[in-house]
């Protein structure tokens, strides 16, 4: 059954207790939660007995020939104990190299290098927390250099090699194909599509540098655009699992009723996919 949740953020926290009738899942940060009292940790476990629970990892790096510090696995295998959510995800990102903290999830140069690595730190990743992650594909406004393979390719690569379900950020791939000029259904037909489990939803801004050409910036700070939705359609259309779906939001933060009507026309969104999966059976 398709379910359609939303991001937990402080901020936001009363509204969403108040308004749990509209809300399926929630997903919270890991990296806000790996570093706090266990009695906080511990609310997390309550907070999942009201709604599924799901954390999602920001800061492993895992795409990286880099490995995944033994420290960062083993606080967020804690935390996954703790607070017994239903499952984690993380990006298909490096974060760091050489020590040096780039402070952004970049994506890196996709290649045999960059697979192998994402293996090797994923395979520790399920080792130390006990599961494997949901992978996330990352927006990116210019396509990384040194790169044979295009993105669905090398995206293939790691989620089949490992064994992983797929987080499909799909304001990430629309943002990702305005920018490098293909369509975005084109792109999303490049995917490993039978593993997406998982589904993101957010929302961006254009940046108009002067003299060069404009680019998509997935920010987090704005609402889902219509045609994001629309790949969300196709997806549902695309695919016959269940697809759990959640909303992000970091700031600017409107109104709840605001926010409960994109999950609203999530839901319509899923509903006519599946719609027209059906007629075409």
């Amino acid at each position: 059954m398709d379910r359609v949740g939303l991001g937990w953020r402080g901020e936001l926290a009363a509204s969403i207790l108040e308004r749990l009738d509209a809300i399926d899942v929630l997903e919270v940060i890991a990296e806000d939660w790996t570093r706090a009292p266990a009695r906080e940790q511990r609310s997390l476990r309550a907070l999942g007995r009201e709604r599924p629970l799901l954390l999602h990892g920001v800061a492993l790096g895992l795409a990286s020939r880099h490995a995944v510090e033994d420290k960062r696995l083993a606080a967020l295998a804690r935390l996954f104990e703790t607070a017994a959510p239903e499952s984690w995800s993380e990006h298909l990102a490096f974060v760091r190299a050489g020590g040096h903290e780039i402070g952004h999830l970049a994506a890196p140069p996709r290649g045999p290098a960059s697979i192998e690595g994402a293996l090797r730190n994923l395979e520790r990743a399920r080792r130390i927390v006990g599961t494997t992650p949901a992978l996330e594909n990352i927006a990116t406004l210019v396509a990384p250099p040194a790169s044979p393979m295009d993105e669905g390719a090398w995206t293939r690569r790691i989620v089949e090699g490992a064994g992983a379900p797929m987080l499909l950020d799909l304001h990430n791939l629309y943002a990702n194909a305005l920018n490098a000029g293909i369509e975005p259904v084109a792109l999303l037909d490049t995917m490993p599509l039978a593993s997406v489990r998982l589904v993101h939803l957010s929302g961006g801004r254009w940046l108009r540098p002067p003299g060069l050409a404009p680019r998509l910036l997935d920010d987090h700070l704005h609402d889902v655009p219509d045609p994001v939705y629309t790949l969300l359609e196709t997806l549902a259309a695309r695919v016959p699992q269940p697809l759990t779906v959640i909303l992000e939001r970091d700031g600017e933060f409107p109104a709840m009723a605001h926010l409960v009507s994109q999950l609203v026309r999530a839901r319509e969104a899923l509903a006519s996919g599946r719609r027209l999966a059906r007629r075409a059976a």
